[in-house]
């Protein structure tokens, strides 16, 4: 007689509650939402402006879009895990003048996009292990680790400047070339986009991390390695916002001490805006990419149509209000949803009477 052994699940699914599965689905609907009105106000703009969706105009469009779509992406992964990293803004800075740098004394452009990448994971791996084994709250690590870096960075820049002049034609040429009017830099934004897309959704590893900011504690007891997930999205994050450095210095060719300030606001708008629950667990990375596409959008449609373009932070703030307040009223739906049908499933119940259990 042959005896089989039992097969062992892997890893250890954390099945999604009624109400989470609620949440995706109107978070999926706000998705479709953000792009009808981005559609709507291309539309309108090129109504308004025949110039505007020209081949130029169109590579404009996109090269506006692509760094904060990059920075965006992993910003989303550390936001689901119910986190935030507030220093992204300053390491796109220090890691565009550290690639700018190497490449000025006649460095190999592909090594220093490697570097900058490098100095990225090294700084996120320092949020991680600070947030995940020291425990100490995400706002107030990644407020420290801006300031560390960007006085690291005002110290070592200081007065100097790197322009274009001083990189390799090539360099330069890619930052603002492109496959007729869809730019190099936005395809290799588009690849990393749908990459983590793909981990979040089909590796057990990246829907730990859904269910890690749902509930920390569940996720706690159902076996998964919060520190370890934790972890990983902050080293992800601080390495795409160095390779957003890199393509920072292709794309604009100039870079000095004041790169990169404030925007890690920016960043947050276009996550919060684009449908990633800022207290975690629901959302994904396409919402944050189209929450990035319509505010960078904006910059671009206000000048065409001819509106001053003072108007451009005010708006972004009014979507940023409006996207948290969605998010607050999508959570209370939910909760009464979730109560009343709780509610419900206890009133149906039939109770089991005495006098039943003998007769069974």
């Amino acid at each position: 007689m042959t005896v089989t052994a039992p097969d062992h699940a892997p890893v250890t699914e954390v099945p999604k509650s009624s109400g989470t599965r609620l949440v995706d689905r109107v978070f999926k609907m706000r998705e479709l939402a953000i792009l009808a009105v981005f559609l709507v106000m291309i539309a309108i703009t090129q109504a308004g402006n025949s110039e505007f969706l020209s081949e130029q105009g169109i590579k404009d469009l996109l090269l506006n879009a692509t760094i904060l779509v990059l920075v965006a992406t992993g910003q989303a992964m550390v936001v689901i895990t119910r986190n935030v990293d507030l220093s992204v803004g300053s390491t796109l800075g220090i890691s565009a003048f550290a690639t700018g740098l190497y490449l000025q004394g006649g460095g190999n452009p592909v090594v220093a996009v490697a570097l900058a990448v490098l100095l990225g994971i090294g700084f996120g791996l320092l949020n991680g292990l600070l947030v995940s084994l020291g425990q100490v709250p995400a706002l107030v690590v990644t407020l420290g680790t801006l300031y560390i870096i960007r006085g690291i960075d005002s110290i070592w820049v200081g007065s100097r400047q790197i322009t274009a002049a001083d990189l390799p034609g090539g360099f330069v040429d890619f930052g603002s070339g492109g496959l007729s009017a869809v730019p190099w830099l936005a395809m290799i934004a588009l690849v990393v986009l749908v990459a983590t897309a793909y981990y979040l959704k089909h590796y057990g590893s990246g829907r730990e991390m859904y269910a890690l900011g749902s509930n920390p504690e569940a996720a706690r007891l159902a076996g998964i390695p919060v520190r370890k997930r934790i972890l990983i999205a902050y080293t992800f994050c601080g390495g795409l916002a160095g390779l957003a450095g890199a393509m920072y210095l292709a794309r604009f060719g100039n870079v000095d001490s004041g790169t990169g300030n404030g925007y890690e606001l920016t960043v947050v708008s276009a996550v919060v805006v684009g449908g990633v629950v800022f207290t975690g667990g629901s959302g994904s990375v396409y919402g944050a990419a189209l929450g990035a596409l319509l505010l960078t959008s904006i910059n671009s449609v206000l000048p065409a149509l001819g509106v001053s373009s003072v108007w451009v932070l005010a708006i972004n703030g009014i979507l940023l209000i409006l996207a948290i307040a969605v998010d607050r009223i999508v959570a209370l739906r939910v909760a009464s949803a979730l109560k009343k049908k709780s509610a419900a499933a206890r009133t149906t119940a039939a109770p089991v009477k005495k006098g039943d259990a003998g007769h069974a």
